[in-house]
């Protein structure tokens, strides 16, 4: 009796998790006492109206976040099955027979009674089964919290991945239009007897080459619309958005270039470990695994001592014995059950010491899910941090090429710069344009992810 009073001990966390999760970086600026990035809304953090509205078709259409819920109801109606097992069970179980013997008088005998049964939890098996129950409904609820912070995730990021696409797709129909007249302008030459057929040739290849970079992206736009659609649950159609930096990422403070100050980390208050431990549906959902196996062991304890069971039946009868009564009479049955397990083939041990390892497998994963939502977050401050500086970098980079190709073109035309002087500086600034899109991108991706990681998205 002693010893089976420690199986009522509620779960109390005592899993250590790793200091400084995220990392050393002194570009991370842990903010304290002050409003933190998973602290926002997703409507406020996400400023378009555009990506709103699409954000919260999303929530309400796709399929993974429907499973999620209905996955939620499964559990409360579990939890609820555990909380009902401390109830007394009835049942009304109605009986007749037909006998006779050696072709003798038949003899009809009934019984029509209610049976009540109750099992006592002397040493917690039921209120350890429904906290457990209870545990298995959080991790539930976190399931689904991820699943709705993941899908915001991704649908921002395809959002603005269709913005770049655009743009991108906007520099490229601008370089054709421009290379269209350099190739006119060297083919003109060429007809003059001015410049080589070689030269003619390379012009045009270089100008095909942007037709298919432009039939390229315009099918990595339907692509990606596709994989929204697909979120959405709906069939492939048309998705709307806004011009890239219509709306941005919310930083009230922050001033000057829109475009840089999104994923400036100056402004990105990412808060302290400890908050993103209580942010994070991963973090939590690991959490509560570990308690619904404390539980389960708990239960595997419990099964080493007695059970009790009372039980009773009241009804009518007309069978007393081996003797028919007619009319019938009330009858009255009550029974207590106390088993105490001996020998169970060695099944007690075995589902304790599986209880054991389990939890013990549930608090490894716990740090390790703490070790990578750190890592996460460093990760994602790195990103912006390269972003940041390769903004800078591909504006001037950009602005210079356009230079050396205006100048180039000019010289061309006064016959003082080969046709390659042109070809190699239209195609460098190309692709620097291009890449300068892309690296939008890739920072606004990186703020999302930082976003996510330290458990926004949850509101």
């Amino acid at each position: 009796m002693l010893t089976g009073c420690g199986l009522y001990k509620k779960y109390e966390p005592n899993t250590p998790t790793p200091a400084d999760a995220f990392g050393v970086n002194k570009e991370i600026t842990q903010a304290q006492g002050e409003q933190t990035m998973a602290q926002m809304s997703w409507r406020e953090f996400f400023t378009d109206p555009v990506l709103q509205q699409l954000i919260e078709q999303v929530l309400a259409n796709n399929t993974d976040l429907n499973s999620a819920r209905i996955t939620v109801e499964k559990s409360e109606a579990a939890l609820r099955a555990a909380k009902f097992a401390f109830m007394p069970s009835l049942a009304l179980s109605p009986q007749g027979s037909l006998s006779s013997f050696d072709g003798g008088k038949l003899s009809k005998t009934y019984n029509l009674q209610m049976e009540l049964s109750i099992d006592i939890d002397i040493f917690g098996s039921l209120t350890n089964k429904k906290r457990a129950a209870k545990a298995v409904l959080l991790q539930a609820q976190m399931q689904k919290e991820a699943i709705r912070a993941n899908l915001i995730s991704i649908t921002a990021q395809q959002y603005f991945l269709l913005q770049v696409l655009d743009r991108q797709l906007e520099i490229l129909t601008m370089t054709d239009s421009l290379w269209k007249k350099s190739l006119e302008t060297e083919t003109s030459l060429w007809e003059n007897g001015k410049a080589y057929s070689t030269a003619v040739n390379q012009m045009e290849a270089s100008y095909l080459s942007v037709k298919t970079q432009i039939v390229d992206t315009r099918s990595l736009i339907r692509a990606t619309e596709n994989s929204i659609c697909q979120l959405l649950a709906i069939t492939p159609q048309h998705i709307n958005r806004q011009k890239w930096g219509s709306s941005i990422l919310h930083h009230v403070e922050a001033q000057g270039d829109a475009e840089q100050r999104m994923f400036d980390t100056k402004y990105l208050h990412i808060g302290v470990p400890a908050m993103m431990l209580e942010r994070r549906p991963d973090i939590r959902m690991a959490n509560f695994a570990i308690e619904e196996a404390f539980y389960n062991t708990q239960v595997a304890r419990a099964a080493f001592y007695p059970t009790l069971t009372l039980s009773g039946a009241a009804g009518w009868t007309n069978s007393a014995g081996g003797v028919t009564v007619d009319p019938g009479k009330i009858l009255l049955n009550a029974l207590g059950q106390l088993t105490q397990p001996i020998f169970a083939r060695g099944k007690l041990k075995a589902n304790k010491k599986i209880a054991m390892l389990t939890e013990e497998d549930m608090q490894r994963k716990y740090v390790q899910t703490v070790i990578n939502a750190g890592n996460e977050v460093n990760q994602a401050m790195a990103d912006c941090m390269a972003a940041r500086e390769k903004h800078g970098y591909y504006q001037s980079q950009v602005e210079a090429l356009n230079k050396a190709y205006q100048g180039t073109h000019e010289l061309m035309d006064n016959g003082k710069a080969s046709y390659i002087e042109v070809l190699k500086a239209q195609e460098s600034l190309l692709d620097a344009q291009l890449s300068q899109a892309m690296n939008m991108y890739d920072a606004a991706e990186a703020v999302i992810a930082l976003y996510i990681a330290l458990g926004g998205g949850s509101e």
